[in-house]
C-alpha cells in the first residue's frame, strides 16, 4: 500500500516526500493478485495491485513463464468489471505482458467487443492493444475495423487506430498500405492531433516513393493544414523535397521556399520556430533567404518565454557557425541574455557573440565572461572555451586578453575534459599565433606546478621539449621541468627526463647543466625514470659544450614509424625465445594489425590539441584502406565502398582463432582474414584459407595473399578476392578452410647471455 506523506514540521524545505512504491517485492504482489479471482471485485484495490505490477514490469522486474501465465489469465477475468478506470488498467496490463499466441486468443473476443463499443474509451484502448498484440492473421479480420476507426467523428478513436497503423508499418507494411484513402481523409480532419498522426502515417506510406512524396507536399502547402503540430510535420518533410530537388538553375529559386517563408506569418509560435529553422538549416542557404528567418528569430530574444529565447538562441548559433554577418543584427539582444537567469540561453547568447563579435567588442566581452564562468557547469565552459579560441585565432592581435583570461580560468577549479579543452585552446594559440609562444609556454608552465591530471602534465611536459627549446631564453623552463622530476609521480617523472633530455639536445649551452640533472635521476626509486636518465646519457654524449649528432635529435624528436603493437609483440617474442644476436628493430612488420576497432564519428572537426600535428585515422575503415591499398594485388581494385565488421569463423578456445572481415569494391569483394596462433610449441608456415563458392556460381576468385609465417600470439592477416559481376546485386555462401604448415618451436633460456645483459646494465646504473 502506498505509504502516507510525512510532514516533520512547518517548514516546507524540510518536507520529505516517500514513493509509495518504496520497498514492493513480486512476491508479495503477486500474492495480492489473488484479488482478481474475487466474487465481488474491488475496483479500487485491483487497480492499485494492477499499478504495482506495471511498475515491476518497467523497473526490469521478469516474471517466469508461469507468473506471467496466471496474472495474464487473473487479469482477463477483470474484463467482467464495468468501471471505467480498471478497464484502462486491464489494457495496460494485457499490453506489457504481452502475451503468447495461444493465449491471445482468450482475450481476442473481449477486445474485439470492446473494440465495436459505444463507450469511446473502450474503443480507443481496444484498437491500441489489439494491434498490438495480434499477427498478421488476426490483422486481416480486424481490418475493416481499423478502417472505419480512421475515419471516426470521434479524435481519440481516430488517432487511436492511426498511431496503431504507424506501428503496424513495421511489421505488416503490405496491410497497412491498403488503407491510404481512409488516411488521406483523415488528414482532412478538424482534429488537431488525427489530422498530425494521419500525415505521419501517409508519409510513412509513402516515404520510399519520391515522387509520392512530393506531390504530397505540393497538395498540402496549399492551405489545407490546420493542425500545428502537422504543419510542423509538413514543413519538415517540404525542408526534405527542397533537399532532394536542389535549386532550379533557370530561375535560382528553390521550391516550396515561399511556403517556408510564408510559415514565418503563422500564428502558432511553434510553427514559425519550424519554419525558421528549416530556412536557416538549408544547404548553400543565400543572405537573402536567411534574414526573414533571422528577423524572426531576433523576436523571440525578448520573448518572456524561456523555452522561445532558448530555441531562438540556439539557431542563431549555428547560424553564426557559418553565417556569422547574418546574426549580427541580433547582437544587441544577444547581449542581454548573458544576465539570463538560465544558464544555458546565457552560454548560448556568449558563444554566439564571441563567434559574430567584431575585434572592439572583444574587451567588453571578456569583462562579462568572466563574472559569467562561475555560474555555470563545466560542459558549458567548454563551449566558452571552444568560441574563445575560435575569436583568437579571428582576430589574433587580442591573443594577450585572451590568452590572459584561459590562463586564469585554468587555475580555477574543474573537470578533466574542461582543463584539457583549456590547456589544448593555449597549445593551438602558441602554434597559430607565433608571438604568443613564451607567453603561452609560462602560463603551461605555471599550471603543471598544481596540475592533479597526470595526462594533462605528461602532455604539456612533452609540449614544452618540442617547443621550449626553439624560444629565445629556453633556460627559463628548466626549472619548472625539473620540479616535477622532484614532486610527481613516476608517469610524470619519466615524462619531465625525456623532456630534459630534448633540451640538451637542442641546446649546447645548456647541456652540461642537463648532464648533472639527469645524472641525479639515476637514483630515482622508479625503474622507468632510472632507464630514460642512463639511455639519455648514453645517447648525449659526455656533456660537453658541443653540437649533438643528428642521429640523437632524429631518435629523441623523430617520430615512431612502427605501430607500438606490433613493438611489443615483437619484444614479447625475443623475449620467450631469447637469441645471440641483439634485438633489431628492423625486423618489426610495418603493416598496420587489423583489430576490431570502435568507430568514432565526431560532431566535426576541431583543431587538435596536443596530439602530433597531423590527427590519426579515426575509423576502422581508414585502417582497412589504407592495408589494402598497400598489397600491389588489390590496388587496382578502386575506392573501398564498405567493409563489415568481423565475424568469428572459430570458437574461442580453438587453437587457432580466424575472424573475417568482407571487404566490398564496385567490383570486387576481399575476404581479409584476421589469423592468431595461440600455441607457444608452434610456427605455422605458408598459412592459407581456402574459400569455396558453394551457392555463389557469379563470383571468381581471382587472387590471394598467403601468409608466409604466423608466430605464437603474434595476429596477421591472408586474403582472399573474389571478382563480382557488374551492376548485379550478387549473393552468395563460402566455405573456408585453413591451410598451413607446422614446426615445433624449441623454448629455452640462455641464462648465460641473460646474466651478461643483466651486469652491463648494473654496470651503466653505477
Amino acid at each position: 500500500m502506498a505509504q502516507p506523506l510525512v510532514k516533520k514540521d512547518d517548514d516546507r524545505d524540510e518536507e520529505a516526500d516517500y514513493s509509495p512504491f518504496l520497498g514492493i517485492e513480486k512476491g508479495a504482489v503477486l500474492q495480492e493478485a489473488r484479488v482478481f479471482n474475487d466474487p465481488q471485485l474491488d475496483a479500487r484495490r485491483c487497480s492499485q495491485v494492477i499499478t504495482k505490477l506495471l511498475y515491476l514490469l518497467n523497473q526490469g522486474e521478469t516474471f517466469t513463464k508461469v507468473e506471467a501465465t496466471e496474472v495474464f489469465f487473473a487479469v482477463t477475468k477483470l474484463f467482467q468489471s464495468r468501471d471505467i478506470g480498471l478497464r484502462r488498467m486491464v489494457y495496460l496490463m494485457i499490453k506489457e505482458l504481452s502475451p503468447s499466441a495461444d493465449e491471445v486468443i482468450i482475450v481476442t473476443s473481449s477486445l474485439m467487443k470492446d473494440m465495436n463499443s459505444r463507450t469511446d474509451m473502450y474503443r480507443a484502448n481496444a484498437i491500441r492493444v489489439l494491434c498490438r498484440i495480434t499477427d498478421g492473421t488476426l490483422l486481416t479480420q480486424i481490418e475493416r475495423y481499423l478502417k472505419q476507426a480512421i475515419v471516426d467523428k470521434n479524435p481519440v478513436v481516430a488517432s487511436a487506430a492511426l498511431v496503431s497503423g504507424i506501428h503496424l508499418l513495421q511489421t505488416n507494411p503490405e496491410i497497412v498500405k491498403r488503407w491510404s484513402n481512409e488516411v488521406q481523409e483523415a488528414v482532412q480532419s478538424r482534429a488537431a492531433l488525427v489530422q498530425f498522426h494521419a500525415l505521419a502515417l501517409l508519409h510513412q506510406i509513402r516515404q520510399n516513393d519520391r515522387l509520392a512524396v512530393s506531390k504530397l507536399v505540393t497538395s498540402l502547402t496549399r492551405g489545407t493544414v490546420r493542425s500545428p503540430l502537422a504543419q510542423c510535420l509538413l514543413i519538415r518533410y517540404t525542408s526534405q523535397v527542397i533537399r532532394e530537388s536542389g535549386y532550379n538553375l533557370q530561375t535560382g529559386d528553390r521550391p516550396f521556399y515561399d511556403y517556408l517563408e510564408g510559415c514565418l506569418r503563422h500564428k502558432a509560435e511553434m510553427v514559425i520556430f519550424e519554419a525558421a529553422k528549416a530556412i536557416t538549416e538549408l544547404s548553400g542557404v543565400t543572405t537573402r533567404e536567411l534574414t526573414p528567418a533571422i528577423t524572426v528569430l531576433q523576436l523571440f530574444l525578448s520573448s518572456s518565454k524561456p523555452v522561445l529565447r532558448f530555441a531562438a538562441v540556439r539557431t542563431l548559433n549555428k547560424v553564426a557557425m557559418t553565417h556569422p554577418m547574418a546574426v549580427t543584427n541580433c547582437n544587441i539582444d544577444m547581449e542581454s541574455l548573458i544576465s539570463d537567469q538560465n544558464r544555458s540561453i546565457a552560454t548560448l547568447a556568449i558563444t554566439t557573440l564571441l563567434k559574430t563579435g567584431n575585434e572592439s567588442s572583444v574587451d567588453r566581452l571578456m569583462k562579462q565572461i568572466t563574472n559569467f564562468m562561475s555560474d555555470i557547469a563545466d560542459e558549458f565552459k567548454i563551449v566558452v572555451v571552444e568560441a574563445i579560441r575560435s575569436l583568437c585565432l579571428k582576430f589574433p592581435l587580442k591573443y594577450r586578453s585572451l590568452m590572459n583570461f584561459l590562463s586564469s580560468i585554468l587555475r580555477e577549479e574543474g573537470g578533466f575534459e574542461y582543463k584539457k579543452a583549456i590547456v589544448d585552446s593555449i597549445v593551438i594559440l602558441i602554434r597559430d599565433i607565433p608571438d604568443a609562444k613564451e607567453s603561452g609556454l609560462l602560463h603551461l608552465c605555471e599550471f603543471i606546478e598544481d596540475c592533479e591530471f597526470t595526462y594533462l602534465s605528461t602532455q604539456i611536459l612533452h609540449f614544452l621539449g618540442n617547443e621550449g627549446p626553439k624560444t629565445p631564453d629556453p633556460s627559463k623552463y628548466i626549472r619548472y621541468i625539473y620540479n616535477r622530476v622532484i614532486l610527481e609521480n613516476p608517469t610524470v617523472r619519466a615524462s619531465a627526463v625525456s623532456t630534459l633530455a630534448k633540451f640538451g639536445a637542442l641546446v649546447d649551452t645548456l647541456k652540461p647543466r642537463i648532464f648533472i640533472l639527469l645524472r641525479r635521476c639515476l637514483f630515482d626509486n622508479d625503474d622507468e625514470v632510472r632507464d630514460r636518465a642512463t639511455l639519455y646519457l648514453n645517447s648525449l654524449g659526455d656533456g660537453q659544450v658541443v653540437e649533438t649528432d643528428e642521429d640523437v635529435k632524429k631518435f629523441l624528436f623523430g617520430s615512431l614509424d612502427i605501430p607500438l603493437t606490433n613493438l611489443e609483440t615483437s619484444l614479447k617474442s625475443y623475449a620467450q625465445n631469447p637469441a645471440e644476436e641483439p634485438f633489431d628493430i628492423n625486423s618489426v612488420p610495418r603493416e598496420v594489425k587489423s583489430q576490431p576497432l570502435v568507430e568514432k564519428k565526431a560532431p566535426g572537426k576541431k583543431p587538435t590539441g596536443l596530439g602530433a600535428p597531423p590527427p590519426p585515422p579515426t575509423s576502422a575503415a581508414d585502417a582497412y584502406e589504407r592495408v589494402l591499398s598497400s598489397i600491389p594485388e588489390f590496388a587496382s581494385f578502386g575506392k573501398l565502398f564498405k567493409s563489415s565488421a568481423p565475424v568469428e569463423l572459430t570458437e574461442a578456445e580453438t587453437e587457432y582463432a580466424v575472424n573475417v572481415v568482407k571487404h566490398i569494391f564496385d567490383n570486387h569483394v576481399v575476404f581479409q582474414y584476421n589469423c592468431t596462433n595461440t600455441i607457444p610449441e608452434q610456427l605455422l608456415e605458408n598459412v592459407t584459407v581456402i574459400v569455396e563458392p558453394s551457392e555463389a556460381e557469379e563470383f571468381s576468385e581471382v587472387g590471394t595473399k598467403p601468409l608466409k609465417s604466423l608466430p605464437y600470439d603474434t595476429p596477421a592477416q591472408t586474403f582472399v578476392a573474389f571478382e563480382k559481376p557488374e551492376g548485379v546485386p550478387a549473393v552468395g555462401k563460402f566455405s573456408n578452410m585453413l591451410r598451413f604448415s607446422v614446426k615445433e618451436v624449441y623454448i629455452f633460456l640462455n641464462w648465460a647471455l641473460l646474466l651478461r645483459k643483466y651486469v652491463a646494465v648494473d654496470n651503466a646504473l653505477q
